[in-house]
């Protein structure tokens, strides 16, 4: 059997020939660029391919998740509205400014009702790794977000071709050693997080509840088009993030003011027969019942402690695998830190746990 056999066997709940093994490798910086110093880190179609020859090397089933070059502009992963552009009722002004081993990019948009200001930074924590936030949210009120949602531009044309030019890229090289996904526009809370301040977002729902119905219908349109182009692209899988309503939130206040707006989105990411991974890389055991309700067809990573809550035991005796299961090993404390034993002895505590009844793939739990 193929990996690409291997693993959409998985994802149809049938069982395959053994268990998937994969990699979680970013295409920028981190790992990558610890192995190809020499590689420019903005030159995505080289980086793309080296995940690809990694995975290759280390006999693993392949999985490749696309994320630079394929999210420009990059507002719809990392932040803020879309400020690549104007039109005549959206008009930038960018000032860059250099602080330390972060470039600011703040951006004034002038629209017709009013504007609207954000800064987005990109911080070179370590040579050719970068981190990308906006740092400061462009929605302050429920009048910035009537401005967003009538003014911000549409999806590119030229977005469509560009995401297919190289999802098909990537495929042709991985060929049946395994699948092509990217990371696709996060979903609806995620993506809330994206244009106002976490802080005002954790409690919205509270507070001014027809506020936060606006603006998590709001993320979830301006999402649509993309999300539908990279369907239209033929990934294999699309990454979702739901890591920020994570389990701290409870389940109560996730199945009652999240879970709506995220399996609407989810129903339409999956409607062509595309699977969705939701991602929630931190506390995530007083939802694991909750993701069955919400649709999708796959679920990672489960961290345990420290860095998260979970207990892949308990996760699958709970869930009965509704959806598929997939998780590892800590990548930080036990495959970068711990001994040989460690990692043998963690893998083989892991795979006994998700192997019985297939519906699993063993993977870091989150990215090298």
């Amino acid at each position: 059997m193929t990996g690409r056999e291997r693993f959409l066997r998985v994802f149809r709940g049938e069982m395959p020939d053994r268990v998937p093994v994969t990699l979680f490798i970013a295409d920028q910086g981190h790992f990558l660029n610890q192995m190809y110093p020499d590689v420019d880190p903005w030159d995505f179609d080289t980086l793309h391919l080296k995940v690809v020859e990694l995975q290759r090397q280390f006999g693993l089933d392949l999985f490749v998740r696309l994320l630079y070059g394929i999210n420009d502009p990059l507002n719809i992963i990392y932040g803020g509205l879309d400020v690549s552009r104007n039109t005549g009722t959206w008009e930038v002004s960018m000032e860059k400014v250099q602080n330390g081993n972060t470039l600011i990019e703040r951006a004034t948009i002038k629209t017709p009702d009013g504007t609207l200001t954000q800064d987005f930074s990109i911080n070179e924590i370590r040579p050719g790794t970068f981190m990308y936030a906006c740092t400061k949210h462009p929605i302050e009120s429920p009048e910035d977000l009537d401005i967003a949602r009538k003014y911000e531009p549409n999806m590119p044309e030229w977005w469509p071709g560009m995401v297919k030019e190289r999802v098909q890229r990537v495929k042709k090289a991985v060929g049946d050693d395994g699948i092509v996904g990217t990371w696709s526009p996060h979903g609806p809370f995620n993506n809330c997080s994206l244009l106002i301040r976490q802080n005002d977002l954790y409690s919205l729902f509270l507070v001014d509840y027809g506020y936060y119905k606006d603006l998590i219908t709001f993320a979830y349109e301006r999402s649509l088009p993309y999300a539908r182009a990279l369907d239209d692209a033929g990934v294999d899988v699309h990454c979702v993030g739901g890591n920020v309503p994570s389990g701290f939130l409870g389940k109560k206040i996730y199945d009652e003011y999240v879970l709506p707006f995220e399996k609407q989105y989810v129903d339409f990411v999956q409607k062509n027969g595309t699977p969705v991974m939701y991602h929630n890389c931190g506390e995530v055991m007083n939802l694991v019942e909750s993701y069955i309700d919400l649709g999708v067809k796959i679920v990672e990573p489960f961290s345990p402690p420290p860095l998260g809550d979970a207990r892949l035991d308990e996760v699958v005796e709970r869930t009965g695998k509704e959806y598929v299961i997939l998780s590892g090993i800590d990548q930080v404390n036990v495959l970068q830190k711990g001994s040989m034993d460690d990692i043998k002895k963690h893998t083989e505590e892991v795979m006994r746990a998700g192997k019985p009844g297939g519906k699993f793939i063993m993977q870091p739990v989150d990215f090298l």
